[in-house]
């Protein structure tokens, strides 16, 4: 009995204590939720401002902000303001919505603020980012006019061309990687961060350096060829020597890519950073609206890829890098120096790859430690509907794939515009296995 009596105690103790825990210790409900009056989740970062029409409030105007996979919406109050909560620092595309204005009024583009311009085929529509603080101030003015409404046929013919000038800086990267996976079987995931590379070294020796904008530009196409060389020489070249196959071989560059990518952002940070000139006024052509950036940009393009063209169909070392593609055996019995044509192959890949991230960095905009990511699968996807392993296929892939994507959003929210992208892969491999321009394999 004496023994059992302290046992008891102990029992009755621990009971007494989860009592206690269930009616007290349960945490409390808080005294307010982190959300504002319309639903919004309070965070770091938000756009806000006044809405006004002859110096007075124009109240319950309702705005929409998207992006990134994040769409928000509030209304103003009796005084004009609004607030817009975003998660994090990117660009986004704030929206008035017209049917709540006033008869007859529309936003005035000319009291917007400094570097601020409708989307094109808007009067209500903007592209928004941060500066250097998590807050945005934007004061809207409301004046007379016509709401633009722009056709089916005029938004095709912009985003046909928009699609253009993203298929060609997609194909730049697309044809270096054609051209590794043609000469070493190697589907390098490491592509990604050879392209944000370009972007990184335009902007280290731009806005870091000071250093003028063409500079920056060589900094970027030498360090790029000079990445891929450094590549090849210090991995990929001593792992071939030692007999990998393909699959280790890519589940080292897919170890790679996330070293270099968490490497990028310890240089840079997680934020996104501008080019010099980014976001500049676009010129109209009709209902296309492009910038005088996009114009280089698509010249520069086209003027790459034809170099490409000429340097794989004229030159010893071109000829020399399609034969390898074809039968890699036969070139080296046929006296080619293999390791030597993959090493230019690899310099010409990390500079394709460094011109893309540039003209990616203008595109999106904006450079970032991850932005090369956003293009891999897109490659890939270029890449194999083209047919694997030739640089052409790689080129008429990704302007096809580039074209899919912004024509997409005519129908699709523009969040879901690079799964269309997938769509056109599944169902031209369903018709044609082997790619556009790839051949027939018999397997066994």
């Amino acid at each position: 009995m004496t023994l059992r009596r302290p046992r008891s105690g102990l029992i009755a103790l621990f009971a007494a204590l989860v009592a206690a825990f269930l009616l007290f210790g349960q945490p409390a409900a808080p005294a307010f939720a982190d959300t504002t009056d319309d639903g919004q989740e309070v965070t770091d970062y938000y756009f806000g401002g006044v809405i006004t029409f002859d110096d007075e409030p124009v109240a319950d105007v309702v705005m929409t902000i998207s992006g990134n996979g994040f769409e928000g919406k509030t209304t103003t109050d009796a005084e004009g303001k609004w607030r817009l909560y975003v998660p994090e620092k990117e660009v986004y595309t704030l929206t008035v919505d017209e049917t709540t204005l006033p008869d007859g009024v529309i936003v005035d583009a000319a009291q917007l603020p400094p570097g601020t311009q409708p989307i094109a085929g808007t009067t209500a529509s903007f592209e928004v980012e941060f500066g250097l603080t998590g807050t945005k101030i934007m004061n809207l003015f409301l004046g007379e006019g016509e709401r633009v409404t722009v056709s089916f046929i005029d938004q095709l013919l912009s985003r046909l061309v928009g699609g253009l000038n993203f298929g060609l800086l997609l194909a730049l990267a697309s044809m270096g990687a054609a051209l590794i996976y043609g000469t070493t079987r190697l589907s390098n995931f490491a592509h990604a961060e050879m392209v944000t590379w370009g972007g990184l070294v335009a902007l280290v020796t731009t806005t870091m350096w000071h250093l003028p904008l063409w500079a920056g530009i060589i900094a970027a196409v030498v360090g790029g060829g000079l990445f891929g060389w450094a590549m090849d020489a210090g991995i990929w070249r001593p792992l071939r020597k030692r007999g990998l196959g393909v699959v280790q071989l890519m589940i080292v560059s897919i170890g790679l890519s996330l070293a270099l990518r968490y490497l990028f952002q310890f240089w840079i940070g997680g934020g996104t950073q501008q080019l010099p000139g980014a976001s500049p006024t676009p010129i109209q052509f009709g209902p296309i609206s492009l910038s005088y950036i996009d114009l280089i940009g698509m010249v520069v393009s086209i003027i790459v890829i034809l170099g490409v063209a000429w340097f794989l169909t004229r030159t010893r070392i071109g000829k020399a890098t399609r034969a390898i593609s074809d039968n890699p055996q036969l070139a080296a019995a046929s006296g080619i120096d293999v390791d030597k044509v993959i090493r230019y192959v690899w310099i010409l890949a990390g500079t394709l790859a460094a011109i893309s991230g540039i003209l990616w960095g203008y595109f999106r905009p904006g450079v970032k430690w991850d932005m090369g990511m956003q293009m891999l699968l897109l490659i890939f996807a270029a890449i194999t509907l083209g047919g694997l392993g030739t640089a052409f296929g790689a080129l008429l892939g990704s302007l096809i794939v580039g074209i899919a994507v912004e024509v997409s959003t005519l129908w699709i929210p523009s969040d879901l515009k690079y799964a269309s992208a997938l769509v056109v892969l599944i169902v031209i491999l369903l018709v044609r296995p082997q790619g556009l321009l790839g051949r027939k394999e018999r397997l066994g």
